[in-house]
């Protein structure tokens, strides 16, 4: 496969013996294409109907299974049309209630016939109840099954018990080989693959249930060392791709970065400087530089961009920075010109809210070559956006990017793949960058750059609103200024605009001393520019915003933060946000304002935002908290998603994957493929771009 394509999955094929063309539909939504597939389509959980209970023992808060003889069946209409049955053995009587139904269920349902219902039990007006519990019709004296009943993920149309029998089949005709050697085996101490499938697939009377269901299982330890092997080999594979393609070697005489270096009003960090020096390595290879530059909120991750960048135009290449937001990309724009411009270096600005005769002029300016560097939105991966000497892509914040878009930058260079450093604000915890992060180089930015005073994070309720307006009464008569941050309404990006509107009016009427201004995301790129501009001024008191200034926004007399209902956003959204205050001397306050009802999940959340500045703590809480799909934004970064393994709980697997996937790569590339083929085959568009 190219290097710069993704690649598709096949179509769904006509079917196979046991299979037709619809049923192969079906399951090719489930990513099953043949028997193979089907024999690796693991459960989900498992329920237990080894054992029936008396309708009398019921309880309820889990589900039991119970057999009895349905003794009245009718449909009601109580507002809704409904079928109710009552359903009777030894010990007493059950009422069955389902608002949802069909012929067979109500066929299923006639007095006088023996079923087992599987389901959750509650208390209703006339004694206990089941709510669409599952229905089996028996025999008396029919036997139990001997096994937990494995479920599976499914789709529409296909039942739990037509899966089940598909999988049945093809258990017992496509018998798995196993691939690992021995000696790796007994040294990680795993089951035999074959083994371990049947095991979670069919499970004895005798197993350990709760170890199954909690994946604890030595079955479940072996899949779940083989599916984060897959992806280390996956990832290395990548990895060796991209080495395999060639870029222009940046090696410059260093006459621009030392005349930067020289006028700039700080001195670097030793982190900056030591990711500095491995970026400059990579820019001096052939092959391209694929880096992930991360640190903490404000740990000066665009001065190491722009010594990059210039490194680029010493070699005669021309570099391109992109980031998710207008606000962010303008910063960086400011921010660079003015670095730059006294060293004779212009940056091209290229964004959606440019007249059409600006973006003619600023492409020709590109094309030509007669500016070097541009920085802008995802403006600059659109058609008429030519960068034909394109030797560094910078992508900040680069999570929030898809697959396609990281491509459509990196195709921007040609011929030769430019190299490309990727920036986050958002540290990734160790675990996570062997799983995800395996085919980038990492540089950590860990230490904050000195003068930066420490953030005062506070709860407080929102039945004390009119103390935080005197805090910010009190902040601003001294000077200071302050940001008002609305809150998310996950609903609709309409109602964030008027919560917005609405927050800036109600705080204009309640603070009329102070001058209080309003920033959102569908405000115009020049009236955006204004009020920011504004606000860095000193002109406004008071910024009342959405999340357009979650990053990039750089005020340092800004030393109070206010995010209203602080309980909706995200733990790195919070952590991002608090960091646009402690940007100067002066102490700094970040008040977390809440609502009453919190879920445990947002109490979780506040509690370590409270607890903790460091950013790569509250990633690890976060992980923990959200899962690892949600936190590297893997739905859309073309990763391959972990569907058993738990990075929280899995960390040693994940050190033996990687450390077996090298070997395997390195001394029997063959038995390497093999494996990867069985879990991926034909699903390549997973692997990373």
């Amino acid at each position: 496969m190219p290097a710069n394509k993704v690649a598709t999955a096949p179509a769904p094929r006509a079917g196979w013996p046991g299979v037709g063309p619809q049923l192969a539909g079906r399951l090719a939504k489930l990513d099953i294409r043949g028997p193979q597939d089907l024999v690796l389509h693991l459960p989900l959980r498992y329920e237990d109907e080894t054992v029936c209970v008396g309708i009398a023992e019921l309880r309820g808060g889990a589900p039991l299974q119970v057999e009895g003889v349905v003794t009245d069946c009718e449909v009601r209409i109580r507002g809704r049309r409904q079928l109710v049955a009552q359903v009777q053995d030894a010990t007493g009587s059950l009422t069955v209630r389902l608002l949802h139904f069909y012929p067979q269920q109500q066929k299923q349902l006639t007095v006088g016939q023996r079923v087992r219902l599987f389901g959750e039990a509650r208390t209703g007006i006339f004694g206990a109840e089941m709510i669409h519990p599952r229905i089996r019709t028996v025999g008396e004296g029919e036997a139990l099954p001997t096994a937990l009943t494995p479920i599976y993920p499914t789709t529409a149309g296909l039942a739990q018990s037509a899966l089940r029998k598909l999988i049945g089949r093809a258990l017992d005709s496509h018998r798995l080989e196993e691939l690992l050697p021995e000696a790796v085996r007994r040294m990680l101490r795993l089951m035999p693959l074959p083994e371990a499938v049947r095991l979670l697939h069919l499970p004895p009377p005798e197993a350990d249930a709760a170890a199954l269901v909690e994946h604890r299982h030595p079955a479940w330890q072996r899949i779940k060392f083989e599916e984060l092997l897959v992806q280390q080999l996956s990832l290395r594979k990548a990895h060796a791709a991209r080495r395999a393609r060639t870029a222009p070697p940046l090696r410059g005489d260093d006459g621009l970065r030392s005349a930067l270096l020289a006028g700039l009003p700080f001195a670097l960090t030793g982190a900056q400087q030591r990711a500095d020096t491995q970026i400059c390595a990579d820019l001096a290879e052939a092959h391209p530089m694929q880096r992930l530059l991360q640190g903490d909120v404000g740990s000066g991750k665009t001065i190491v961009a722009a010594l990059a960048m210039l490194r680029a135009v010493e070699a005669g290449w021309q570099a391109a920075l992109m980031a998710p937001t207008e606000i962010l990309a303008e910063q960086h724009y400011l921010k660079l010109s003015a670095w730059l411009a006294p060293l004779g270096v212009a940056v091209e600005w290229i964004a959606g809210s440019l007249t059409k005769k600006q973006r003619e002029a600023a492409i020709a300016r590109l094309m030509s070559g007669e500016s070097m560097l541009a920085v802008g939105t995802h403006a600059l991966i659109e058609d008429p956006v030519a960068l034909p000497r394109l030797g560094l892509a910078v992508v900040d914040e680069q999570h929030r990017f898809g697959v396609r878009q990281r491509l459509a930058l990196r195709e921007k260079g040609g011929a030769a793949s430019p190299h490309m450093l990727m920036m986050s604000a958002t540290p990734i915890p160790r675990t996570l960058a062997m799983s995800y992060y395996a085919d980038l180089d990492v540089s950590v930015l860990d230490e904050l750059p000195p003068g930066r005073t420490p953030i005062l994070t506070k709860l407080v309720s929102d039945a004390r609103r009119d103390e935080v307006l005197g805090r910010v009464r009190d902040a601003c008569a001294e000077g200071r200024q302050a940001y008002w941050v609305c809150p998310l309404v996950e609903e609709s990006e309409a109602l964030d605009l008027q919560t917005a509107i609405d927050t800036h009016a109600r705080l204009s009427e309640q603070l009329p001393e102070l001058k209080v201004g309003l920033v959102h995301g569908r405000l115009k790129a020049e009236e955006k520019r204004a009020t920011m501009a504004a606000f860095a001024a000193s002109e406004l008191h008071l910024l009342v915003a959405t999340t357009v200034i979650e990053v990039g926004v750089d005020v340092p007399n800004a030393s109070l933060m206010i995010i209203e209902h602080a309980e909706r956003f995200g733990l790195a959204q919070l952590h991002q946000l608090r960091g646009r205050v402690g940007r100067g001397t002066a102490e700094s306050v970040c008040i977390l304002l809440f609502g009453n009802a919190l879920s445990e999940t947002a109490r979780a959340r506040l509690k370590v935002i409270y607890e903790h500045t460091d950013g790569f703590m509250i990633a690890r809480e976060d992980l923990r908290i959200r899962g690892p799909g949600e936190f590297v934004g893997a739905r859309q970064s073309g990763v391959p998603l972990l569907r058993y393994a738990d990075l929280e709980n899995d960390g040693d697997l994940v050190e033996q994957a990687r450390d077996l996937a090298e070997a395997l790569l390195r001394e029997q590339a063959p038995l390497a493929e093999a494996i990867m083929q069985r879990w991926v085959a034909g699903r390549e568009s997973l692997l990373r771009a």
